[in-house]
């Protein structure tokens, strides 16, 4: 493992005058624009790979439409990265619309309240669109919407983002896992994602997702969470032509971090050790709050 294997999950947030902790992920802030800069400072001090930014807005509306405004936050995240950093550290951006919906759902809802693919994806592309021109050198959809990869590279294309890369949230289930991530991004979502992310039982229909994503074009995709899924990514792995990321999720975070907090186990050798068993199960990428920490050890 090398420290370029890893991408630090930052989240950026409207309002603030100081960095805000995240009380079920110890160690973890929702940042200000200052802060965000010197953590992203001091992870390309430590060769981290990238950076996977997620914005949390004071307002929300119906079709998020903070996502894709000039003045939007995680927009503005962009540019600070991108001029604080110059072109020396790969950027990603969270292609979603959770975050910024009133509902908290990842795409528009229609007239009975369910998520309509199809006006999703318009909006998927023009969210992509945006961040390309913001300063993202690559884009992540994590909505799960059908064919929101072909549509967001053909909106690039289109726009002339044709060296944006897509990174596919491909195998993403509808984990326990994701709980404090809820609080870091102050999600208003009622209910559950059942009906567009995957069963966590079902690994055929996980698998068939991937293929769609490689047919589709996706540059890189993902298997979400990581260590309650590494046969998945495994699989994926041995099947994909393009690099795979997989991300180990707030839950998985939290609960090493608690149970390090209370003496039971050895911290940082499980971190190193739950890292390293996501690269060896064939991940070329982890994405782990820990990246700049886990860099330092194996630079």
């Amino acid at each position: 493992m090398q420290p370029r294997n890893l991408v630090l999950p930052m989240f950026l947030a409207e309002g603030l005058t100081e960095p805000r902790p995240i009380a079920s992920m110890p160690g973890v802030v929702q940042h200000t624009l200052d802060s965000l800069c010197t953590a992203a400072v001091e992870a390309m001090a430590a060769d981290v790979g990238g950076l996977m930014l997620f914005g949390v807005p004071e307002q929300r509306d119906a079709t998020g439409s903070g996502a894709t405004a000039e003045d939007g936050i995680l927009n503005v995240g962009l540019r600070a990265l991108r001029a604080e950093l110059g072109d020396d550290m790969v950027l990603m951006a969270d292609t979603c619309l959770d975050e910024f919906t009133d509902h908290g759902h990842c795409g528009v809802l229609d007239a009975n309240g369910s998520v309509d693919n199809d006006a999703t994806l318009q909006r998927y592309v023009e969210l992509a669109v945006v961040q390309a021109e913001s300063g993202a050198r690559v884009v992540a959809p994590s909505g799960m919407m059908d064919g929101q990869v072909a549509a967001i590279r053909v909106g690039l294309d289109l726009a002339g983002h044709t060296d944006t890369a897509i990174l596919a949230y491909s195998a993403k289930y509808a984990s326990a896992f994701y709980g404090p991530f809820r609080e870091a991004v102050g999600s208003t979502l009622k209910g559950d994602r059942r009906t567009y992310q995957q069963d966590p039982g079902n690994r055929r229909e996980a698998l068939r997702e991937v293929d769609l994503d490689l047919a589709e074009g996706a540059d890189m995709v993902m298997v979400k969470p990581a260590m309650a899924y590494l046969d998945v990514l495994r699989e994926t792995a041995d099947r994909s032509p393009v690099p795979v990321a997989a991300y180990q999720v707030s839950g998985e975070y939290a609960m090493i971090s608690a149970a390090a907090a209370n003496g039971w186990i050895d911290r940082d050798r499980t971190i190193l050790e739950t890292v390293t068993s996501i690269r060896r199960a064939g991940a070329d990428v982890v994405l782990t709050y820990w990246a700049t920490e886990v860099a330092g050890w194996v630079q």
